[in-house]
């Protein structure tokens, strides 16, 4: 695992296209507006796009770590993760588990003292997924779609 590099950026956007089915990176449209995001994370202290490769190189999983500063938890950060992607082929695996474990050890390392996440309510798969890593629903999450 490690921190993502503009390179990665058509592999991260192929993870994101499909959970079903692999997308070639090499058939992503990497538009002004990703490029414009992906700097932006880049370039902040408190997100990071972490990716897992294989040896050959190849991107088979991802995900957004945001640091959040709050006055919670005794003043300590939280980590917020975000677009969480194993490729559809490598699933199962212990890859997921790889993924999420390291991200916590980062976090952990950072001084976060919890990390959290959003999962959407019908991927059941994923939710097992996450509590089997210790993860407790602990609260009901709400989004305002502004567009």
């Amino acid at each position: 695992m490690r921190p993502a590099t503009r390179a990665d950026l058509p592999a991260v956007l192929a993870l994101l296209a499909d959970e079903e089915r692999v997308v070639d990176p090499a058939s992503v449209v990497v538009t002004e507006a990703y490029e414009r995001a992906f700097a932006a994370i880049d370039s902040d202290p408190r997100n990071e796009m972490l990716v897992l490769v294989e040896d050959d190189g190849t991107v088979v999983g991802c995900l957004q770590a945001t640091y959040i500063p709050g006055l919670g938890k005794g003043g300590a950060e939280r980590a917020l993760v975000e677009a969480v992607r194993i490729r559809a082929d490598r699933r199962g695996g212990g890859l997921g588990r790889t993924l999420m474990e390291h991200t916590a050890a980062r976090a952990r390392a950072r001084g976060c003292a919890l990390v959290q996440l959003t999962s959407h309510k019908q991927r059941d798969d994923a939710h097992r997924f996450y509590a089997a890593l210790g993860f407790a629903r602990s609260h009901e999450g709400f989004k305002l779609a502004l567009r």
